[in-house]
């Protein structure tokens, strides 16, 4: 059991990283709204690979990430902790700042495609998510050097034996 989470740890950590490279290409190559069906051409693939890589990706890594820690041989283990911390850190940010406005603006460049809002609006939220991307994948990073390096970081005590 504990290769098989590992195994999916590592191919979710993959397509992770890989949906996060690809939207940061995107993102960059993203002509500006006034090129209106280029522009909604781009953001719907931004928003299909938000949708069908970076979030399976995420859900794979952060529960086979969970369902390891939960395994008695990490609980004392200081770095398996710091992955917690910083899988919270990439749930959190990776619904709030990636895949909802991807999908969104994916939406919306759809509407002002069809006439139905205004062009103007859009290209307003790519630098942040841009950013986004960008942390989210030095944190990343981070989470493959501690699981490769394990550095010893405090260590909790052993949990005392039931009497």
């Amino acid at each position: 059991m504990r290769r098989l989470l590992k195994f999916l740890h590592t191919m979710g950590a993959i397509g992770l990283m890989g949906a996060m490279a690809s939207l940061l290409v995107l993102a960059t190559v993203a002509p500006p709204p006034t090129a209106l069906s280029d522009y909604a051409l781009i953001r719907g693939a931004m928003g299909a690979v938000a949708t069908w890589l970076f979030l399976p990706s995420l859900a794979l890594t952060l529960l086979a990430g969970l369902l390891s820690i939960a395994q008695r041989a990490f609980h004392s283990a200081g770095w398996a902790w710091a992955k917690l911390a910083t899988g919270v850190v990439m749930f959190e940010w990776g619904f709030v700042g990636v895949q909802g406005p991807m999908q969104e603006e994916a939406r919306r460049s759809a509407e002002a495609l069809a006439g139905r809002i205004d062009p103007a609006t859009l290209a307003q939220t790519l630098a942040p998510e841009r950013n986004t991307l960008w942390v989210l994948l030095a944190v990343a990073t981070a989470n493959v050097v501690l699981g490769i390096w394990r550095p010893r970081l405090i260590r909790r005590p052993p949990p005392a034996p039931a009497p």
